[in-house]
């Protein structure tokens, strides 16, 4: 029997659906979002899934785009950091990381923002320690974590308000 070496996709990503064709059966989520798709807000950190940097949500849970295969997220609804925004206007997360300086060279950002918003979106009114251990698989080399786990607190609360 002769395995299958290519596939075609129809994805769903932030809303939007996306078919690509010819896609190699071995292609990561995170290769074909960065390269096929243009969604370059998703960042290659290690490629072995321990740096976080590659975070995106599927199916509503937090997932290292680097260790799931692109066939592997058919028919599941996935977002992006790109997905976040709305008409415009940034998420209360993208906010709040901007609000109280969480953000420093900006490459972990991505990763740690779906990480927390997986979280948001499950616990609306999570504890330090519940942020903490959500972000403790993204690796973070510019902060001391200590504004990201303040800028998750804000905008659990700005959510709540809304």
């Amino acid at each position: 029997m002769e395995r299958r070496k290519e596939c075609h996709l129809t994805l769903n990503v932030n809303g939007e659906t996306y078919i690509v064709e010819h896609v190699p059966v071995s292609r990561t989520l995170l290769q074909v979002l960065r390269d096929d798709l243009g969604l370059t807000g998703t960042k290659e950190g290690c490629g072995e899934g321990d740096c976080g940097a590659c975070t995106v949500i599927m199916d509503g849970l937090a997932v290292n785009a680097c260790l799931v295969l692109a066939v592997e997220a058919e028919g599941k609804v996935v977002v992006t950091v790109e997905g976040m925004v709305k008409d415009g206007k940034l998420h209360p997360l993208q906010q709040a990381f901007v609000d109280e300086g969480a953000v420093q060279c900006g490459f972990c950002t991505p990763g740690m923002l779906m990480s927390a918003k997986a979280l948001l979106d499950v616990n609306p009114a999570p504890t330090e320690a519940e942020i903490r251990t959500t972000l403790s698989g993204n690796l973070c080399r510019c902060t001391g974590y200590v504004r990201i786990v303040s800028a998750v607190q804000k905008a659990a609360v700005e959510m709540a308000k809304a």
